[in-house]
C-alpha cells in the first residue's frame, strides 16, 4: 500500500474524463487507485501488482499532481524514464517574491526558456506551485537539472542556451563514439 498526496485542483486530471486516466493507470500497472477528493490523498493498492509497476504508478500519480498532463506523465511507463522534483523553497525559503521571480525565469518569455531546455534535453518540465518537475531519461534529466540550477543561481538565459548547445554537441559525439 502506497500513499501520495496531490493538490485538490489536480484530482480531476488524475481521474480523467469518465475515469479514463485512472483506468489507464490501473490497467497498465495492475494497481488499484483510491482517490479521496476531499483531502487529495491517493491510495495506491499494490497487493496484486508487480512492485516495479507500483513504483511507476506512484511516479505517474506524482507527475500528474505536479502539473503534467496524463499524456506526458505516461511517459514514465517507459523503461529508463524518471521524474525529479526541485523544490524552489530549498533555494529561496519562504520569500514568495523570489520564488515568483524564479518561476518566471525558468518559464521564460512566452515559455521560451522552458521549451528550449525541453527541446535540447528531450525532457518535459512543469513549473507548478513552488516546485519544478522534470520527466526524462537519466542523461537528459542531468542536463535539464543543471540548466535549471544555473537559472536559479542567477545565470543569464544566453549562458544557459550556450551550455545546452555544448552538451548537445557532446552527446552527439559520444553517440558517434559508441559505434
Amino acid at each position: 500500500m502506497r500513499y501520495q498526496m496531490i493538490p485538490k485542483s489536480r484530482i480531476g486530471v488524475l481521474i480523467g474524463k469518465n475515469g479514463e486516466t485512472r483506468e489507464s493507470i490501473e490497467r497498465t500497472t495492475g494497481v488499484k487507485l483510491r482517490i479521496d477528493s476531499e483531502s487529495g490523498e491517493v491510495e495506491i493498492d499494490d497487493t496484486n501488482a508487480d512492485p516495479f509497476q507500483a513504483l511507476k504508478a506512484e511516479d505517474v500519480v506524482k507527475a500528474i499532481g505536479r502539473g503534467f498532463s496524463p499524456k506526458r506523465a505516461f511517459r514514465l511507463f517507459e523503461e529508463d524514464v524518471i521524474i525529479e522534483i526541485i523544490d524552489l523553497k530549498d533555494y529561496y525559503g519562504k520569500r514568495e517574491n523570489r520564488i515568483r521571480i524564479a518561476r518566471g525565469r525558468i518559464i521564460g518569455t512566452d515559455g521560451k526558456a522552458r521549451r528550449t531546455i525541453e527541446d535540447f534535453t528531450g525532457t518535459y518540465i512543469s513549473v507548478y506551485g513552488n516546485t519544478v518537475a522534470i520527466i526524462g531519461s537519466y542523461e537528459g534529466m542531468e542536463i535539464a537539472r543543471k540548466s535549471i540550477e544555473m537559472l536559479l543561481q542567477g545565470s543569464k538565459h544566453s549562458t544557459i542556451y550556450r551550455f545546452l548547445a555544448e552538451k548537445r554537441r557532446e552527446m552527439r559525439f559520444s553517440a558517434l563514439d559508441s559505434y
